[in-house]
């Protein structure tokens, strides 16, 4: 059995809504183990013995059956959450000021063209880079008028979630990392 990082897409946001006690409680009823929320942005860890492809399929299920959301779930080993830590290219930055460095954790490929559609988007300062199947963005003034953040969409980027540099390793910690 070893601990699951679940990160849940759009969580909070536009009326999607699911009580952190009952993603805990969901979490127990599917037999994942020592479920523990993180924020109510949607951050679950769990211990399982599933595979990330099989837990994420099986999440998503549930959050159908239990809130009636259909919702994008990423499931991460421990080891693919040190690798994503290990491979910020804005490590410099995040360390300074951790709100401004975003994290993206995609369910699937980053779409071709993503990183050059968001440069073009980037004002002065701003930086995207793909390594590893991972967006990571350096936000010097803040996402919030960013035109990356208000206009980089799962059309444009693929499907993922977000996560700032504070809440990469706020998870890490729960991990054990």
């Amino acid at each position: 059995m070893s601990h699951r990082i679940i990160l849940f897409r759009g969580m909070n946001t536009g009326g999607v809504r699911a009580p952190v006690a009952e993603q805990r409680a969901m979490a127990e009823r599917m037999g994942l183990k020592n479920p523990r929320t993180l924020l109510a942005s949607g951050n679950l860890v769990v211990e399982s013995t599933k595979a990330t492809a099989a837990l994420e399929t099986d999440i998503e299920a549930a959050m159908q059956a239990t809130f009636g959301l259909k919702i994008a779930a990423m499931a991460r080993t421990p080891r693919q959450w040190a690798d994503l830590i290990a491979a910020n290219p804005f490590k410099a930055e995040a360390e300074a000021q951790p709100a401004r460095a975003l994290v993206m954790v995609m369910k699937d490929a980053i779409r071709p063209g993503a990183v050059e559609a968001c440069r073009e988007l980037a004002a002065p300062g701003e930086r995207v880079e793909a390594v590893d199947g991972t967006l990571y963005f350096w936000f010097p003034n803040g996402q919030g008028e960013s035109g990356v953040f208000k206009k980089a969409t799962p059309r444009m980027l693929g499907m993922g979630t977000g996560r700032n540099w504070n809440t990469v390793l706020k998870l890490a910690d729960m991990v054990g990392l």
